[in-house]
């Protein structure tokens, strides 16, 4: 007996990844996504004009990093129906457990990402998300995950040595395994870094389980990493997004 196909709905889902640099929004019609869109997250006026061109919609999610501030402004921009529902951290949520001493305090798009890699990996990951921070979170194969880590994108270090130095003034530059300039050298040696972290936490996370994780990378600086990673490397346009779509669906 054929399997009957799914068809769209006639009402979609908006989910919007507020993050510090940008916003982040798509729209999924039940099967497939069917518009994306961006702002600065400085601009998000912008985002009003978009919003009121958008079909019928059943449901509106939000991650928000950006700040009590922000969320203002956003809730300004977003249609008056149906009410936003504005996500935070949980114990356990969608197949995943979080070990955060305080659960609550795991930011809210780290923890979408982590659910959006569990639905899309069922495996051993590294949930790498490459922003203005760099996060790399912990994520076993029964859905735990046992922590991470934040640390500096590439752009805050370059320009933390163009500020804090006097030698070292921001500069073009790209990534080399032996940089023979200035700039090559700053850009190489921050790639390296992140990548390092990534390799280490992928490294600490098999040991302890066994099994080889694959990295699922997304953010702006995804593909400036990616080929330097000696990992299995999955790049995901926003696991984000994918982790608000699981949330919505209540998998």
């Amino acid at each position: 007996m054929a399997t009957k196909r799914k068809s769209p709905s006639s009402q979609c889902l908006l989910a919007i990844d507020a993050g510090n640099t940008r916003v982040k929004w798509g729209l999924h019609d039940g099967l497939r996504w069917v518009k994306r869109g961006h702002a600065e997250t400085a601009r998000a006026t912008q985002l009003k004009s978009a919003f009121a061109r958008l079909p019928s919609l059943r449901a509106v999610i939000v991650s928000n990093v950006a700040g009590k501030a922000f969320r203002a402004s956003l809730k300004h921009a977003l249609p008056l129906t149906p009410a936003a529902h504005w996500i935070s951290s949980a114990g356990t949520q969608c197949g995943v457990r979080n070990s955060y001493a305080r659960p609550a305090q795991l930011g809210c798009d780290r923890w979408a990402a982590l659910i959006g890699a569990h639905a899309l990996c069922r495996g051993a990951a590294v949930v790498v998300n490459a922003g203005t921070a760099l996060t790399v979170d912990a994520l076993t194969v029964d859905g735990v995950f046992v922590g991470g880590i934040i640390v500096p994108g590439v752009e805050l270090m370059r320009n933390a040595l163009a500020r804090d130095t006097a030698g070292l003034r921001r500069q073009p530059g790209a990534f080399s395994f032996f940089p023979d300039n200035t700039g090559d050298a700053i850009m190489s040696g921050a790639v390296n870094a992140l990548c390092g972290a990534v390799e280490r936490v992928a490294r600490h996370l098999q040991e302890g389980g066994g099994l080889a994780p694959v990295c699922l990378l997304s953010g702006g600086a995804a593909g400036l990493l990616a080929p330097q990673l000696n990992l299995e490397v999955k790049v995901v346009d926003n696991l984000v997004l994918e982790g608000l779509l699981v949330m919505a669906r209540g998998d």
